[in-house]
């Protein structure tokens, strides 16, 4: 069973989970939501703490590099995964514009297994031993439509000109090198122009 214990360090805090670190230990606790009804809030806790396990396994047998997934439980609504001691893409991209390419090799092997991430920024994504690991599939689901792929794209591409715009146009370049679903790129095309549209409304 997975227990708050007194080595365990509060790290951060999203839209549904605290999430905490315990030695080697990521704890992602889904916090209940007064403003649901206790039985759906409930369901919904259990539905996507099993959910984000099983789309880690299922990145990890494509051959996506992830976090290892140790225990979950659907009673307390926690997910215990591995802690990958490196650092956030989000704070060394500038610096290593040529990571793109590797970025592009791991979501492109997401993308081949149909799964999406749903929050594809390079906040999300860890930089150990010279690999890429992606972390974080809260919002991610199973699916092969390449609309979806194409906005799971669209958001990267959108974090790298908001939050790394000096090196952007390299990362992309090398992204495209290894990112290799003509289907989803062709589809990224359709996303972007309807962006442009809103824009100009």
């Amino acid at each position: 069973m997975l227990e708050y214990v007194k080595t365990m360090k509060f790290i951060a805090e999203g839209a549904e989970a605290k999430v905490y670190l315990d030695k080697n230990k990521i704890i992602k606790d889904r916090v209940k939501k007064a403003y649901r009804l206790p039985i759906i809030d409930e369901n919904l806790r259990k539905l996507r703490t099993r959910s984000e396990a099983k789309l880690i396994r299922e990145a990890e047998r494509a051959g996506v590099n992830v976090p290892a997934v140790l225990e979950t439980n659907d009673k307390t609504f926690k997910l215990e995964i591995e802690f990958l001691d490196g650092e956030k893409v989000r704070d060394v991209l500038d610096e290593n514009w040529k990571l793109g390419e590797k970025i592009g090799e791991q979501i492109y092997k997401l993308h081949s297994r149909k799964i999406v991430h749903g929050d594809l920024t390079t906040s999300n994504m860890i930089l150990k031993n010279n690999k890429i690991y992606l972390i974080d599939f809260g919002l991610g689901m199973i699916t092969d439509r390449a609309e979806d792929m194409a906005v799971d794209l669209h958001l990267f591409k959108e974090c790298l000109i908001s939050r790394h715009n000096s090196v952007w146009q390299k990362v992309w370049r090398g992204f495209l090198k290894s990112y290799k679903n003509e289907k989803v790129l062709k589809h990224l095309k359709k996303v972007e122009a309807r962006g442009r549209y809103k824009k100009l409304d």
